[in-house]
Parts: structure tokens; C-alpha cells; sequence
């Protein structure tokens, strides 16, 4: 077993990661030592480890990194974007030893551990990653130090914990209390933002378009946001299944019914395809990296996007859709290169669109990035024509 410790320290303790279908990979202690239950998922992003760990979207799950070397550039608090890291355990191939980045706070190592998050490293993520794909994303659960018993045991408690399916984890992840950011530069109006497990950049990049935010938890309720007096409303990326997320849907159709301008992100993309009308299913492992195409249906542009969501919306592609909850003409406008999955859509009688992905690109391309501009640009025609 590799040492992946720091150089003159003692090695690492053991460590195994259970997966739900009997399988068990062996390696050494990252992080925090203890147990880590949750979704095994893995991520192709080759760069941007800390801010997929402080990405509130990963609560509740284990995140199996495929690039096989993490941690060189250790962690800054610049490009947190949470608070805290959130997923259950943390699995990579090869934790560095050093830390080599004249940005860097501390090691990756230190703040795994100040966070809970259970890891394990030294393990073949290749391997894992190859299982994930062929049988689909699993319970799992890290073990180590004294959570490290037999085989058997271990396998029973992941066997015993909760499928992702069906969970809803917003309030988790939200803001307990609503608090406001300014604009920058010249103000539109106050922008209401439902805290779904959103990222700092997705705020700073709202306010650099002139919004006033007012930034609410997920459990408002229409007549605490219209209180507000917003220009328009916002659903921010966050973890769990949108079929569990009745209220959200509920008071997103409220919205919509007042005529609010919206925009939503990921899992407000899921949860806009709901108020709508459409369902949502679960994938069989999901889409999470910084490398993934995605078709703009009106521009033929391929853009490559930073995702993270493992449901999808049930919606045809190419064709012009009727709202089964009633908001008129609705169409897909963007999909997955890779799979066919709707990846984005577009009310056409009402000043509502969403997108799967996660145009503030962090960590990842900036080619989605004009999407803020454009939600700014309908929330301006829809002030110019009243």
C-alpha cells in the first residue's frame, strides 16, 4: 500500500471503500478517519477539487475523483464555494504529500479533516470509476479507523442506508436565515434567490449584472418572497431528488403565475421541468466534471460546461411542447452531446428559462457564462414592457 502521507510523517491508516454490490477497494486514510454513507459518484474534472468539495450540490455523497493526482495545489479560502466541503467521503488515487502553490492556505489533507469529510486514498479510481459506469451510481461508504471492522459488517451498514433516490437534502444545505448582497454598479432591481445549495460564484456573478439579491431559504414561502417586491426570481443549484422537492415546485409555479421573470440553475432546471409540468428521473451515473458538451438548439454552438446533477428532466427533444400544468409553449433548449439528456429549457409564453449545467464555471470553462447576461436581458424587456 502507497504511503500517502507527508514526507517524515507515519503512514496513513487503513481504509476501505464498501460498495453496495459487494465490492471492497483497500487503501489508506484521507481526511477525516470515522465512516462516510452516501451515493458513490464519480468526477471527470482534471482540475478544481476544491471547488467540487465546496460545491453544496455533492452533499450527501461519496465523490470518486478520476483524476489520479489531487491535492499538489493544496486549498485557498478564495475559491471556496461554500462555507465548508459537503460530501460524505472523498476517494482519489493519489493524495500529494507536498503542497506546491504560493496561493495556498494549507494542505487539501487539513481542511478534509476540519470538515468531517471521511477519505480514502491509494485506491484504483480508474477501476472504481469503470464499475460506476457499467452498474450505475451506488450506496458506498468509507471506512477507517475505528469504523474499519469486517467485511461483512461494513457491507450491511451501507446495504442499510438511504437510497439518494427520493431524498430530499435542500434544507441541509440552505441558508437558515435570508440575508442580501448589493449589486455592482447601477441596480435592476432585487433579485430573489431560493437557496438550494448555491455557490458563492453564482452570486457574484448575479450581482456583477446589476441584481440586488435577497438571499432566501428553501423553505420561503411565496408570500415572503413577493414581500421582497423582486424584479425576478432565481433557483440555485443543490443536492437531492427534485421529486421530493414538492414546496420548491409549489411555489415556483406561484411565481411563474405572478409573472416573474426566472432563472434557473441545475437543480432549479429540474425543479422549473417539475412546476411545468414534466417529470424527472434519476441517471445511471449522473453527469459531473468540468469536460461536458452541450448542443444550444437555437445557435448550433457547442459549449463545454461544468455539471454536477445525477436527475434529469423527462422532455422531448426537437419538437415544441405544451405545459401540462398550463404555462403555455415550452422547449428544450439545450442537450447533452454525450447522452441526449435535456440539459436546458425555455418557456415561450411566459419570461422563464433554466439550464442542467453550471454557467458560472466554477471550476471549468467560462463558455456558458453569457447566460447571466441573458437573464439580465429579459428581466429588462420585461420592466421595459410594463
Amino acid at each position: 500500500m502507497t504511503d500517502q502521507t507527508p514526507n517524515g510523517a507515519a503512514p496513513a491508516a487503513s481504509a476501505a471503500l464498501v460498495l453496495e454490490d459487494g465490492t471492497i477497494y483497500r487503501g489508506s486514510a484521507y481526511g477525516a478517519t470515522g465512516r462516510a454513507l452516501g451515493e458513490a459518484v464519480f468526477a471527470t474534472g482534471m482540475t478544481g477539487y476544491q471547488e467540487t468539495l465546496t460545491d453544496p450540490s455533492y452533499a450527501g455523497q461519496i465523490v470518486v475523483q478520476t483524476s489520479p493526482h489531487i491535492g499538489i495545489t493544496g486549498v485557498t479560502s478564495e475559491d471556496d464555494e461554500s462555507a465548508r466541503m459537503w460530501p460524505s467521503g472523498y476517494v482519489v488515487r493519489a493524495a500529494s504529500r507536498i503542497t506546491s502553490n504560493w496561493r495556498a492556505e494549507e494542505p487539501l489533507g487539513a481542511q478534509l479533516t476540519r470538515d468531517g469529510v471521511v477519505g480514502i486514498a491509494g485506491v484504483d479510481t480508474r477501476a472504481i470509476t469503470r464499475r460506476l459506469r457499467d452498474a450505475g451510481a451506488m450506496r458506498a461508504g468509507v471506512f477507517s479507523g475505528d469504523a474499519l471492522t469486517d467485511d461483512a459488517a461494513m457491507l450491511a451498514v451501507v446495504r442499510e442506508s438511504p437510497q439518494m433516490a427520493g431524498r430530499s437534502l435542500a434544507a441541509t444545505v440552505s441558508t437558515k436565515e435570508p440575508y442580501t448582497l448589493p449589486a455592482e454598479g447601477e441596480s435592476i432591481g432585487t433579485l430573489a434567490v431560493l437557496d438550494l445549495g448555491i455557490k458563492a460564484s453564482t452570486l457574484k456573478y448575479l450581482q456583477q449584472q446589476g441584481f440586488d439579491l435577497v438571499v432566501l431559504p428553501q423553505d420561503a414561502t411565496l408570500e415572503q418572497v413577493l414581500a421582497h417586491e423582486p424584479v425576478a426570481a432565481f433557483y440555485s443549484n443543490g443536492p437531492g431528488d427534485p421529486a421530493a422537492s414538492g414546496s420548491q415546485v409549489e411555489l415556483l409555479q406561484g411565481l411563474l403565475r405572478a409573472e416573474l421573470p426566472f432563472f434557473g440553475i441545475c437543480f432549479g432546471n429540474q425543479l422549473l421541468g417539475r412546476a411545468l409540468g414534466f417529470g424527472t428521473y434519476k441517471l445511471p451515473f449522473g453527469h459531473r466534471g468540468i469536460n461536458q458538451p452541450v448542443l444550444d438548439v437555437a445557435t448550433g454552438r457547442v459549449e463545454i460546461t461544468s455539471q454536477n446533477h445525477g436527475f434529469a428532466v423527462d422532455a422531448a427533444i426537437g419538437e415544441q411542447l405544451e405545459s401540462p400544468a398550463g404555462f403555455g409553449r415550452v422547449e428544450v433548449s439545450h442537450y447533452s452531446l454525450n447522452d441526449s439528456v435535456v440539459e436546458g429549457l425555455r418557456a415561450l409564453d411566459i419570461p422563464a428559462f433554466s439550464v442542467q449545467y453550471h454557467p458560472e464555471s466554477a471550476a471549468g470553462p467560462n463558455d456558458a457564462h453569457h447566460m447571466f447576461e441573458e437573464f439580465r436581458q429579459l428581466v429588462l424587456a420585461k420592466k421595459e414592457a410594463n
